[in-house]
């Protein structure tokens, strides 16, 4: 799973990558990301926009928070089935955690991209109601099978999106599943740095 990414860049630095022209009134998110915490995320509705969403899906019955969705089964599974083929969109990450056993301790390792420090986490929203009756609009990170290097850590990852790819997740009038599907692959593990957080 994917349950703390850190998100340090600028906003400006985010709309630069993105091709993002609107400005953004909101205030900069903390750098590490948890579970429900508000943070922009790139949608293309009918152009590229930076929006605030809560990270975690509301789970049935209001029990919880769904942060992952995996990508084996996100075309299907009825709570994914919608989000998937009409709203997808892009978490903007510096970096993500997971953590290891050693004994009795948790060791934290933090994964970055050796050549870009802000890369594309394959994501997808959809529209609730909060605690309050409120409505927001939540994303879940996507997951697939690790590449070698994060396997040494952990048995899931989220999905990394080339920035060729970025286009085509994000255009919602794409509907070609297969097409959909094959973009959910573990990142080449060559291209990746994982560190100890000491």
């Amino acid at each position: 799973m994917c349950g703390r990414y850190l998100l340090h860049a600028e906003i400006e630095e985010i709309l630069k990558h993105y091709g993002i022209t609107t400005e953004w009134t909101n205030e900069k998110p903390s750098s590490e990301v948890f579970p429900s915490h508000k943070v922009p995320v790139v949608v293309n509705q009918n152009k590229r926009e930076l929006v605030l969403m809560k990270w975690g899906f509301t789970a049935p019955y209001g029990k919880g928070l769904i942060i992952n969705s995996r990508g084996e089964t996100v075309h299907s599974k009825p709570m994914f089935r919608r989000a998937f083929q009409q709203k997808r969109c892009i978490v903007p990450a510096n970096a993500f955690f997971e953590w290891s056993r050693a004994g009795r301790e948790k060791v934290k390792y933090r994964f970055r991209l050796k050549q870009s420090s802000l890369f594309s986490l394959a994501g997808i929203y959809e529209d609730f109601r909060d605690q309050e009756g409120m409505p927001c609009t939540a994303f879940s990170i996507l997951t697939i099978q690790p590449n070698s290097l994060v396997s040494l850590v952990h048995d899931r990852m989220p999905v990394i999106l080339p920035r060729e790819q970025e286009g085509v997740w994000l255009d919602h009038t794409i509907r070609d599943m297969s097409l959909l599907q094959s973009l959910l692959q573990p990142y080449d593990e060559t291209e990746m740095v994982m560190e100890p957080v000491i």
